[in-house]
């Protein structure tokens, strides 16, 4: 079975194709926050791409963005990025 995190995961790798993607589930450090939602997600992003570097921040985000867009609407809460 498929998780949410595997199929971040995975539509990352097919889009970016990057040396190294690691998605983290973080939701779990949010639980006492006063707008916390059990059906969202806090997700962190390390990602290792050389295409992503090469971009300035704001676009290698919004490429991320664009790829998550379905995903951040309905079940992401916070995305954090980090460009390795």
């Amino acid at each position: 079975m498929t998780t949410f995190i595997d199929q971040i995961k995975g539509k990352i790798i097919k889009k970016l194709k990057p040396e190294k993607v690691l998605v983290i589930d973080n939701s779990n450090l949010h639980t006492k926050h006063k707008s916390f939602d059990p059906t969202k997600y806090h997700i962190k992003l390390i990602i290792k791409s050389e295409k992503l570097k090469k971009m300035t921040k704001i676009n290698a985000h919004k490429e991320i963005f664009f790829i998550l867009d379905y995903e951040i609407k309905n079940n992401i809460h916070a995305l954090e990025i980090e460009i390795r």
